[in-house]
């Protein structure tokens, strides 16, 4: 493995001092490696630590979370190998975000469901590489509409300002990661922000309620990003979702214990009822994992 070029995730996070609901879902993570078996595509444009899924199910023992959405790195690129791996060891505990490109084969898609994969992803984040034109997102989406699949949307900045009638115009549900990864040196009324909340009015967008020390202005306090989060809770309670983000790929300064962004849930989602339909009801709908 090349040398890594960010740092890996907080040695040693501490315990939430809140209890998570059971069946409790991390809807946002990724695994990284291990190499020797799942190699890194030679076209990424960062090289993260490995962090294979032995090392999230620890964390996951850690915080109390029994499920969890595994999101394809870039770092992995069009190989899903890793993916495939862990939901199939998760056993119906995990479901799959890919990362499909217009020369990926029905086929692959098809194989992709079997195993749990629920959504592909999109990024427009110049960090990763040059934004999917419209005829690529118009083959990509055509890949995976029939199998009902969401489009997971990873924006930075201005994006979603930037990008607002796109989203709308997508035939499928759309979840944002990381609260669209807002400038909050913007305030919380920045264009972004706004078209954030106008995109959850239309009730065919979800957000990730995730990537709260992305968003921090001054780390480590993060309770700009945890307002932010709370308003888009109240904002559209059926239809947010909750992630670690663990490993915290391309983080570059602060890296967050994972154990004080879960204790942040208790100003998000301060009734036992707000955090079951965070962590339980919503992710259970918008990920298609088993109903008890």
């Amino acid at each position: 493995m090349s040398t890594p070029t960010n740092p890996g995730p907080h040695p040693n996070p501490h315990p939430p001092t809140i209890a998570l609901p059971a069946d409790a879902c991390d809807a946002h993570c990724h695994i990284f490696g291990s190499t020797d078996r799942f190699p890194y595509a030679p076209d990424r444009t960062f090289t993260p630590p490995e962090a294979p899924l032995s090392d999230l199910q620890k964390l996951h023992d850690l915080l109390g979370f029994r499920r969890a959405v595994i999101v394809q790195s870039a770092a992995h690129g069009a190989d899903h190998s890793s993916l495939v791996a862990a939901l199939d060891e998760g056993a119906g505990r995990y479901r799959g975000v890919a990362l499909v490109r217009p020369d990926t084969g029905p086929a692959e898609v098809a194989r992709l469901h079997e195993a749990g994969v629920r959504g592909t992803r999109l990024h427009f984040a110049s960090h990763l590489g040059p934004a999917p034109s419209p005829e690529a997102i118009a083959t990509v989406v055509d890949l995976v509409r029939p199998y009902g699949w969401h489009i997971a949307l990873h924006v930075t900045g201005d994006g979603l300002a930037e990008h607002e009638e796109t989203v709308r115009a997508l035939p499928l549900p759309v979840v944002i990661d990381h609260m669209g990864r807002v400038d909050l040196r913007r305030g919380i009324n920045s264009p972004s922000v706004n078209a954030l909340r106008r995109l959850l009015d239309t009730g065919r967008t979800w957000v990730k309620l995730s990537g709260a020390d992305r968003l921090a202005t001054m780390p480590p306090d993060m309770s700009d990003a945890a307002q932010l989060a709370g308003l888009l809770l109240r904002s559209a309670p059926e239809r947010v979702v909750w992630g670690t983000d663990f490993p915290h790929p391309n983080t570059h300064g602060f890296v967050p214990d994972d154990g004080d962004l879960v204790d942040l849930l208790a100003g998000i989602a301060p009734t036992d009822a707000d955090r079951k339909r965070l962590l339980v009801d919503n992710p259970s709908e918008c990920f298609d994992f088993p109903r008890a």
